[in-house]
């Protein structure tokens, strides 16, 4: 994910300074103290790692309604590149995408961590639930986010093949086509049938190549 978001920072904001948004952080040194960009932005209520030394400690909803509240310091700001990496629930990350893709920039990108889960253990929807093949490893359910942003004819998506699968949504690139609307409620299964084609699977060296 580091190298990724990085690759993005560099390469696609070469002439301006950036503002980067971290949603959900845990342990900063995990990823966002590595992130290259003039003004990083962090949100995290602190649930999994008590020090939490984040810009913001509220939830990431609680974060987007700042962005619109005309009496915050932060209204209206818009970010080069957020990453979410909250709630791996599907309705949360639903949510944070449609919030996040309020507040990026024209050419900005959003990035969303897990969406490529290797089992159905992985894609538990419990995180508690540890006594299985996966062990504490936990996707969750991100990937129907990701899965039903496919389908809008509004933005590109594709997911690099790295690191539980990091999902790419933008407005101004092309990444290919999209698939159709699919049933919110179908199940693992039918997604690990088509897993390439439902999240438009690629390398980051393919990816690398869109640009």
């Amino acid at each position: 994910r580091t190298e990724i978001i990085n690759f993005l920072l560099s390469h696609n904001f070469k002439h301006k300074k950036t503002k980067y948004l971290e949603i959900g952080v845990r342990n900063p040194s995990d990823n966002f103290d590595h992130i290259k960009s003039d003004e990083k932005y962090s949100v995290d209520p602190g649930l999994e790692y008590k020090q939490n030394p984040v810009t913001f400690r509220i939830t990431s909803d609680e974060f987007f309604s700042l962005l619109e509240d005309a009496t915050s310091s932060i209204f209206g700001t818009k970010f080069d590149l957020i990453f979410i990496d909250g709630l791996h629930k599907a309705p949360q990350a639903a949510r944070d995408i449609t919030n996040a893709m309020k507040h990026i920039q024209p050419d900005g990108f959003v990035l969303l961590h897990d969406c490529n889960p290797p089992t159905e253990w992985h894609s538990r929807s419990d995180f508690h639930y540890k006594y299985t093949p996966a062990g504490p490893s936990w996707n969750g359910t991100t990937w129907k986010a990701f899965v039903a942003k496919r389908s809008d004819p509004n933005v590109s998506c594709c997911c690099i093949n790295s690191d539980w699968g990091v999902g790419v949504i933008s407005r101004h690139m092309n990444f290919g086509s999209h698939i159709k609307e699919l049933d919110q409620f179908f199940d693992y299964d039918v997604f690990d049938q088509k897993r390439t084609e439902y999240l438009n699977l690629v390398s980051f060296e393919r990816f690398k190549e869109f640009f």
